[in-house]
């Protein structure tokens, strides 16, 4: 038996990842919306893109010795991604979370190999904040690697050489808007810098959660930050270096009902099994199909899938008590 299409191990499996038509939202708003399932990513995150980059960019540089450690500071999927390429290239790893993430992503770390160090989540100016914690962690480590995703350009670089044009390729360049959310700012940055470059007239729009200022920064020029969120791993009160090189159109802000409700209607209505990140991307994929009428292609990034986050967003129990229950049977959450 022969084969064409064999990847190589883990690192080759990164990326390539399908584009879905999310037929309910598409017939509903008139347009073509398109889901990119990075959660079909073998570490089942977009970040596994990151993650290898950050670690050949290393290699390359000489900054990560045969046998080193790979320290980071993450909210998890980062974490995940890093620790499995870690495994399949011969190194340790050792991520720094802060202690309110998801019990999934915790357990599901540890077993990958990897040490974890939970901390209190506290703001990034406290020296113990995750970022922070990291950093010293590598210093004191011999022959230790800190990845630091915020400002490691390697992060964006992933998305401007793979994402991006995978995107556009399996969109046949039939794209009149791209949205996501951001946390580190290198999905958004790659790719947002990729697709202007191959089209300027595209619509680049952040969707942001409450608690982070970045809707604050694209739409006022200042970093405001007012409320919170429940969601993991996305929203950031600081320019970051991967985060510069977005080029963006404007800015979506959208709460945690909606994008819980978005959540389970595409469970029940698409099948499509995503986490907090990837519903929050959705919502802002339609509210850019509202803003610019039928007929536009849409697209967006399903960041991670919904088992890493079934304690939280898919527990009756846990929803109940943040007062966040899907009620919704249709749309009519997004009038």
């Amino acid at each position: 038996m022969t084969s064409r299409d064999i990847r190589r191990g883990f690192i080759d499996a990164v990326g390539r990842t399908p584009l879905i038509l999310i037929e309910s939202l598409s017939q509903a708003t008139g347009c073509t919306i398109l889901g990119k399932a990075e959660f079909l990513n073998p570490g089942g995150s977009v970040k596994d893109r990151a993650a290898l980059f950050m670690v050949l960019a290393a290699e390359q540089a000489g900054a990560l010795p045969p046998g080193g450690t790979i320290v980071e500071g993450t909210a998890g999927n980062t974490g995940i991604g890093l620790t499995l390429v870690a495994n399949a290239r011969g190194y340790r790893s050792v991520i720094v979370m802060p202690d309110n993430q998801s019990a999934e992503k915790i357990a599901l770390l540890r077993s990958l190999g990897a040490s974890v160090d939970l901390v209190p989540a506290v703001p990034f100016s406290n020296p113990n904040h995750f970022y922070h914690t990291a950093q010293r962690r590598a210093a004191e480590l011999p022959g230790a690697f800190w990845a630091n995703q915020f400002e490691n350009t390697a992060n964006a670089e992933s998305h401007y050489q793979t994402t991006g044009p995978e995107l556009w390729q399996q969109a046949g360049g039939n794209l009149d808007g791209i949205v996501m959310a951001s946390g580190t700012g290198g999905t958004i940055g790659g790719v947002t810098a990729y697709l202007k470059e191959r089209h300027p007239a595209i619509q680049a729009y952040l969707v942001d959660p409450p608690g982070s200022g970045l809707y604050s920064y694209v739409t006022t020029g200042t970093f405001r930050a007012e409320g919170s969120s429940m969601t993991e791993g996305i929203g950031i009160n600081r320019m970051t270096a991967n985060f510069s090189r977005a080029r963006l159109d404007g800015a979506f802000q959208e709460d945690d009902r909606t994008m819980v409700e978005m959540a389970h209607y595409l469970l029940k209505h698409d099948g499509l099994f995503v986490g907090s990140s990837a519903a929050l991307n959705v919502v802002g994929a339609v509210r850019l199909a509202q803003k610019l009428g039928p007929g536009h292609a849409i697209a967006t990034i399903l960041c991670d899938g919904g088992g890493r986050y079934q304690s939280r967003l898919f527990n009756p129990e846990w929803l109940a008590e943040k007062n966040l229950t899907p009620t919704a049977k249709g749309l009519e959450f997004l009038s």
